[in-house]
């Protein structure tokens, strides 16, 4: 990579257009794609429209979304090259572009499509957002229950060309209803004159057009399938969904989680390009409302201030055990989140997992107050006692906090990543407090 940039800036400075397409055409699509990243936008175009129309296909999907548009935007004086590449990418990709796009563009952008591709967009646009309709592609190939081996492989050449995958091959009855699915290597191990009819054995996994796309994730890891079908309502084989669409889909879906979980909104994918009023917003939400949370800390301080002025020590292990509280909650947030997004636990389980819980946040307590005993023990002995008993009781409280918060997001039907690290250290602050001086108070007598 050292080296294609140079080459190809110099060869773009002298103008050189033919031999910047035959340099470019011995370099693989990603160093392509990674040039594209590197360079100025003008000079993106100029890659770009030097690629022949199957690699300007193959490397407008490997670029980010920011590129993607850079790209779209800079092709758009030139109606036809524009129209062309628009035309040549596949429906599943086009349709995931559009989709970050404003309405106003995306009209404009469909007048540039054949009215076959229009059709399909439009279609695949039709579908919820997130939702499984909007990540099929429509091109597969299918063939008839009734057909030979040959006659299937015969059909498999005439309309295999443009199929997203040929792995797999789905059997249809004449109203277009899946049958069932079979692997190239069934048909290929099938004599000629064999007939489809007796390969299939009506065992089948699809997904609906309808479903979310957290569900086809779910599907692919229990099943691990290269490609699944996709139907409607009746039944209809209307597309299908294939494991590289799931893995952008399981990339986007934990960077969303990873940003709820940090009480980020709608974080931008490249901070470098997008404007630092984008960024500001879509941070100080969250932190604003943190603020407020966090008055109702400051509150419960003041309520204790004589307990304060008489055992001025008390303050120094007030961090030390707030921040225990909030970070073995973090961790239980954590690992629940983790546990449902992975299907390890269900909704219906939050009651079988409190003693649990319970039990392991104990020993943890225990085992803090017995660090923090042997500060206390050098520092301030007089307090050791109500240091150690609010250790147990906030780590204790802090962690159920942070296991419950998921499930009760989950369901109110909120995302339970939104049970944020944030959001779980506020709520355990302010119980901390309460928990530390309310001890404070009885064990001192005030």
């Amino acid at each position: 990579m050292r080296t294609i940039k140079p080459n190809v800036l110099k060869l773009v400075s002298t103008k050189n257009w033919r031999k910047l397409r035959l340099f470019l055409e011995h370099k693989d699509a990603l160093t392509i794609a990674v040039l594209i990243a590197e360079v100025s936008k003008i000079n993106k175009i100029i890659v770009i429209r030097s690629l022949s129309r199957k690699r300007a296909k193959t490397v407008f999907k490997m670029l980010s979304r920011s590129d993607q548009q850079d790209v779209i935007e800079g092709l758009s004086q030139n109606s036809q090259k524009l129209s062309r590449l628009l035309n040549d990418i596949e429906p599943d990709d086009r349709t995931a572009f559009f989709e970050d796009l404003a309405p106003d563009i995306v009209s404009q952008l469909l007048q540039k499509l054949s009215p076959e591709e229009r059709k399909i967009t439009v279609q695949l646009l039709g579908y919820p957002k997130d939702s499984i309709g909007r990540l099929m592609t429509p091109e597969f190939v299918a063939i008839k229950e009734d057909f030979s081996v040959a006659q299937a492989f015969e059909h498999i050449r005439k309309f295999g060309q443009d199929s997203e995958t040929l792995n797999i091959i789905y059997v249809i009855d004449q109203d277009w209803k899946l049958i069932d699915d079979l692997s190239i290597k069934d048909l290929i191990l099938a004599g000629p004159e064999e007939r489809v009819v007796d390969l299939i054995d009506h065992r089948f996994v699809f997904l609906n057009a309808l479903d979310d796309q957290e569900k086809a994730i779910q599907v692919f890891k229990d099943y691990d399938r290269e490609a699944l079908p996709v139907l409607n309502e009746e039944g209809v084989l209307i597309g299908i969904v294939t494991f590289d669409d799931i893995l952008d889909v399981i990339e986007e879906e934990s960077t969303e989680d990873f940003h709820k979980f940090g009480s980020i909104q709608n974080a931008s994918k490249n901070p470098l390009k997008e404007r630092i009023l984008i960024l500001y917003k879509n941070r100080i939400v969250w932190l604003v409302l943190l603020v407020f949370m966090n008055v109702f800390s400051g509150a419960a301080l003041a309520s204790f201030e004589d307990v304060i002025q008489q055992v001025v020590s008390l303050v120094f292990f007030l961090p030390l055990l707030i921040d225990s509280g909030g970070n073995a909650g973090s961790q239980s947030a954590t690992l629940m989140i983790r546990y449902l997004a992975l299907g390890e636990i269900q909704l219906t389980d939050w009651y079988k997992l409190i003693g649990r819980e319970l039990m392991i946040s104990l020993l943890l307590g225990l085992t803090m107050a017995a660090s923090v005993a042997a500060v206390a023990s050098f520092r301030a002995p007089e307090v050791i006692v109500v240091v150690c008993t609010a250790m147990v009781l906030n780590v204790m409280l802090g962690s159920l906090i942070g296991m419950l918060l998921p499930f009760i997001f989950t369901k109110l039907k909120i995302d339970p990543a939104t049970a944020s690290a944030p959001l779980v250290t506020s709520l355990s602050d302010i119980c901390g407090v309460l928990i530390y001086f309310s001890i404070a108070s009885k064990y001192f007598g005030f």
